[in-house]
């Protein structure tokens, strides 16, 4: 599935979350989330070095960032997973479990990746900045972890 253009409205969607305001379990919707500017993040994997040096920037900025919009980490792990990465790296903001890659497929960032000559499935580092109506106002693509809270910050 390919990516939502810009402008246009952002996928629905309602899955579990943990972490930040919520209790682990909790569900979170798209649509709850409408009058403040939300950031979707979708990384690859809890606890790997490229996502904990991004979930770590975040957190290190925490103060600045969340004044501007809502923050949400999303990723095929589970929400036992998610709840020891939060607590391991002191993580201030939720993190969503997608473990049917539902949400990944929706915004086009579930695709086939090569590592050593396997090929397989898996997320594509990406940022989603939802305005407060619940358009698509910015993407990020093909995300560096070390260059990702500069760019997001200069969206927001």
């Amino acid at each position: 599935m390919s990516k939502p253009a810009l402008h246009s409205k952002a996928p629905a969607f309602s899955a579990t979350v943990t972490g930040g305001t919520y209790t682990p379990g909790s569900t979170v919707s798209l649509k709850d989330l409408r009058g403040k500017p939300v950031v979707l993040y979708f990384y690859p994997k809890d606890d790997t070095p490229g996502c904990t040096k991004q979930a770590c920037a975040l957190r290190d900025s925490w103060t600045a960032v969340k004044k501007k919009a809502q923050i949400f980490g999303i990723s095929p792990d589970s929400i036992k997973s998610h709840d020891k990465f939060i607590t391991k790296h002191e993580l201030p903001f939720p993190l969503i479990a997608d473990e049917d890659h539902a949400i990944a497929e929706a915004y086009g960032v579930w695709v086939e990746k090569s590592m050593y000559g396997r090929q397989y499935m898996g997320i594509e580092r990406s940022t989603f900045v939802i305005d407060a109506e619940g358009g698509i106002a910015a993407i990020l693509e093909k995300v560096k972890p070390d260059e990702h809270l500069s760019q997001l910050e200069a969206l927001l």
